[in-house]
C-alpha cells in the first residue's frame, strides 16, 4: 500500500471515530431524560366523567363532558410528557379539553408544528389555546405565530416568546415560578417586546421551573417552597380564571364542573 492510500485509511478511520463518537454522545444526551413521578400521576385522579385516550403517536387526551374549550400542551425538553398529566387533569375538571402531546425524543423543537391535526379531531370545540413549559412552550409560540387564526391565545409556563406576537390580538397568558432558577431571566425580559400589549404575568411565589410538571427536581433549579402538589393547583386555578374571563365574554359559561381554587396572587 502506497503512502495516498495509507493517508486516505487514516482519515477515513479517523471520521469514523468520530461519527461513531457523536452518534454515541448524541444516543447519550436523548436517552437521559426527566421521568414521570409515578406517585404524583397517581396522587393526581382521573375526573369523573373525563375519558382519557392516547393515540398511537403517544399523545395524551383528557376529554371532560362537554368541553368549552380545547387546549393543546407541548412538554418542556427532556421531560417525559405524562409528566404534565397531573395538570391537565386538574384543567380536564374545569371542563377544558386538553391534548398532551408527546414529542420526538422528547424535544419540541424536534416539531415544532406537532399540533397539526388536533383540532380537526374536535369539530365541536370552537376556542382552542396551545402552550407549553419550557422549550415546550418556546415551541408553542413559534407554532401559533404561523398559525394565527387557529387559536385564542398562548400559555406559557416558564417559557419565553422568541415569536413576535405584539401586533397580534391574541390572549396571552405567562407564569413562572418566583424560584426558578432555570429559566434565562435576561432572555425572558428581552421577550417580552414579543407579547401583545394586553397579555398576563403571572409570578407564582414560591414556585420553581420543575414543578409546573410532575419529575422531579431539575438541575439548577432553585429552592423548593411551595409543594409540588400546591403549585400545580395553583397554575390550574390561574389558568381557569384566566380563560373564565375569555369565555364569559363570548357568553360561553362554565357549566357545572369543578373548578379549580382562585389561587391568590
Amino acid at each position: 500500500m502506497n503512502i495516498f492510500k495509507k493517508k486516505w485509511v487514516r482519515v477515513i478511520a479517523i471520521a469514523l471515530a468520530v461519527v461513531l463518537a457523536l452518534v454515541g454522545a448524541c444516543a447519550i444526551y436523548l436517552g437521559s431524560y426527566y421521568r414521570a413521578d409515578a406517585q404524583m400521576l397517581e396522587y393526581f385522579a382521573t375526573p369523573e366523567g373525563t375519558v382519557r385516550e392516547v393515540w398511537e403517536d403517544g399523545t395524551v387526551v383528557y376529554a371532560p363532558q362537554n368541553p368549552k374549550m380545547g387546549f393543546i400542551f407541548y412538554p418542556g425538553g427532556k421531560v417525559e410528557h405524562t409528566a404534565y398529566e397531573p395538570l391537565m387533569k386538574m384543567l380536564a375538571r374545569a371542563g377544558i379539553l386538553c391534548v398532551l402531546v408527546e414529542m420526538p425524543f422528547r424535544l419540541a423543537v424536534l416539531d415544532m408544528n406537532a399540533a397539526d391535526g388536533v383540532q380537526e379531531k374536535f369539530p365541536q370545540i370552537e376556542h382552542w389555546y396551545i402552550g407549553g413549559h419550557s422549550l415546550g412552550g418556546s415551541m408553542a409560540a413559534s407554532c401559533l405565530e404561523k398559525h394565527q387564526d387557529d387559536f385564542d391565545g398562548l400559555v406559557l409556563l416558564g417559557a419565553y416568546s422568541t415569536a413576535d406576537l405584539s401586533e397580534s390580538d391574541l390572549h396571552v397568558i405567562s407564569l413562572y415560578g418566583s424560584e426558578d432558577g432555570v429559566m434565562d431571566r435576561d432572555k425572558y425580559e428581552e421577550c417580552l417586546a414579543n407579547m401583545p400589549a394586553d397579555f398576563d404575568e403571572i409570578v407564582i411565589e414560591g414556585g420553581n421551573h420543575a414543578y409546573f410538571g410532575a419529575y422531579g427536581e431539575q438541575d439548577g433549579d432553585g429552592e423548593v417552597i411551595l409543594t409540588n402538589e400546591a403549585q400545580i393547583v395553583q397554575t390550574a386555578g390561574h389558568l381557569w380564571f384566566f380563560w373564565r374571563d375569555f369565555l364569559d365574554k363570548r357568553g360561553v359559561i362554565a357549566g357545572e364542573h369543578v373548578l379549580p381554587p382562585r389561587p391568590q396572587k
